[in-house]
């Protein structure tokens, strides 16, 4: 009967972490959108964006603002859910019945691994795509100038089909214009030419209208009803309004280019593959180079460079990345290739081969026929192609150190997307981390309340961020190894928590109701005893 018991007790675990952590994702998420939102809004409004537009910008910063609250969440559960049992004595009941603390923290632990895998796959598979087309949109929102170029001696569209403006000269410093000539067809029944000797443009602080300033011109207008009825006014000084001035969103259907905050792990994996193999191609040419320089010393021929080099590998690494394109098969059916054209009937055994087919391989050229070429040397970028029929190039000074900077080259790409993945696995992996950590803090201290949860959440929130923040400048830097500067935060906590837990295990550290005085009094031995 002790199974259904444990099971009992794991859901009724489980559910007291429920609402703390939805109501911990929910108001993290609100508060760093609303952060967003006053950082942007400003930005977007004043471009004379749809509002749904606008809308669209934050829904698509809402997948990573989730991605990075979401282990914050599971420590403030955490800590409410097991301060909470341990204020009303229910800790010190389980343990009295004989529940031992391991019972107690491995469903706590079982379901922050569960938020962890999901957290991993959304950071993987949704939020590259969501950074993405954020990026897109906002590339496509700065390109949007409302303060658009007007070209000289060309008549510029300014509103689509509604006005038009040629002017003979432009001074883009000033923004005067000189000899301005202006079709106004925006009145269905009337048509405007406005002319004008000089004039000034300006724009709204928001740059959405256009300001026209003429000077010294005239304004003919025709009826188009009654062809007949033709006004011209004479004017010294002239105020146009032009609403809404290159307030159109062009919008990017294809955008092939993707950072490393845009691909999934196994797309940089194979980025990191790829700078891998330059980078060991790079070796190749120099110890090419090394190699013939001292065939030259010794008086020898030079040697013939291998064509083919490495064969990059595009097989998936990791069997993640495996198990993903074996699920991508299943779920989208393969492409058809086409057959090739029949070739005709085969020779038969011990005939010659067809006039041009190519011979069997390793088979005799046959008689008459000219003596193979030998393969040509291998393109490296950078260096002029050598002359026919010359020696191999020797090693001049100065071409190890272009090779060395091509492999560092190589290794700092490979590393900066490495950082990246570790990064995915590392923050997934902190809401098991922040659980183990969370967990030993709200058994010792079970009265500590909200301002417990909170101040601990911020505590171990600013230790682990710094920490991430700066082991991803040394990893890019090729300082520290990709791994540990991603996982160092997540090893230190985590030993951190186990020792926590290995210290409120004993009977006789069972939870008795401590407060913030009891946190003072652990961190102040000495002063407590000299008190």
């Amino acid at each position: 009967m002790a199974r259904p018991t444990v099971r009992i007790l794991s859901r009724y675990l489980l559910r007291q972490h429920l609402a703390p952590l939805g109501f911990a994702l929910a108001a993290f998420t609100l508060l760093m959108l609303l952060r967003q939102v006053a950082q942007q809004f400003g930005n977007l409004v004043g471009k004379g964006l749809p509002w749904s537009v606008v809308l669209e910008v934050f829904l698509l910063s809402v997948p990573f603002i989730v991605a990075m609250t979401l282990p914050m969440a599971v420590l403030v559960a955490v800590l409410y859910a097991f301060s909470q049992l341990a204020a009303d004595h229910e800790i010190t009941a389980m343990k009295a019945s004989g529940v031992s603390l391991g019972r107690l923290v491995v469903p706590v632990l079982s379901a922050a691994a569960l938020v962890a895998t999901l957290a991993f796959l959304w950071s993987d598979q949704v939020l590259p795509r969501s950074n993405h087309r954020l990026r897109t949109l906002l590339v496509d929102i700065q390109r949007k100038k409302p303060s658009f170029s007007l070209k000289e001696q060309v008549i510029n569209e300014v509103v689509s089909g509604q006005f038009f403006l040629r002017a003979a000269r432009i001074d883009p410093a000033t923004n005067r214009l000189r000899d301005v000539t202006i079709y106004d067809l925006g009145d269905p029944e009337r048509r405007r030419i406005i002319s004008a000797d000089s004039g000034r443009m300006a724009y709204t602080p928001g740059g959405r209208d256009l300001y026209l300033t003429l000077l010294d011109g005239d304004i003919r207008e025709v009826n188009r009803t009654d062809p007949t009825q033709f006004d011209r006014t004479l004017y010294v000084v002239n105020k146009i309004r032009v609403q809404n001035v290159g307030n159109t969103l062009e919008r990017t259907e294809n955008d092939t280019y993707r950072s490393d905050r845009e691909m999934s792990v196994c797309e940089m994996r194979g980025v990191v593959a790829a700078a891998r193999h330059e980078a060991e191609q790079a070796r190749r040419d120099t110890r090419f180079l090394i190699d013939n320089d001292l065939r030259r010393l010794a008086g020898l021929g030079p040697a013939l460079r291998d064509t083919l080099g490495l064969a990059p590998d595009t097989e998936p690494q990791g069997a993640y990345c495996r198990a993903l394109r074996r699920l991508a098969g299943w779920l989208v059916p393969t492409a058809a290739i086409a057959a090739p054209p029949h070739q005709g009937v085969p020779p038969r055994q011990g005939a010659p081969p067809r006039q041009g087919a190519p011979p069997k391989q390793g088979a005799p050229p046959p008689r008459g026929a000219p003596a193979p070429r030998p393969p040509e040397p291998m393109i490296v970028p950078g260096r002029p192609l050598p002359p026919r029929n010359a020696p191999a190039p020797w090693l001049a000074a100065g071409a190890t150190v272009g090779e060395e900077q091509r492999v560092r080259a190589a290794r700092q790409r490979a590393a900066g997307y490495e950082v990246e993945i570790h990064k995915k696995y590392a923050i997934a992996a902190a809401a098991i981390v922040f659980a183990l950590v969370g967990i030993p803090v709200a058994l010792r201290f079970p009265r500590g309340g909200v301002g417990l949860v909170l101040a601990t959440s911020l505590i171990v929130y600013t230790v682990y961020y710094i920490g991430l923040i700066g082991g991803e400048e040394l990893g890019n830097r090729l300082l520290v190894s990709p791994f540990f500067a991603m996982w160092t935060p997540n090893l230190l906590f985590s030993a951190l928590g186990l020792a926590g837990l290995w210290a409120v295990r004993r009977p006789g550290d069972a939870p008795q109701g401590g407060d913030w005085t009891d946190l003072f009094r652990t961190f102040l031995p000495r002063r407590r005893a000299a008190a």
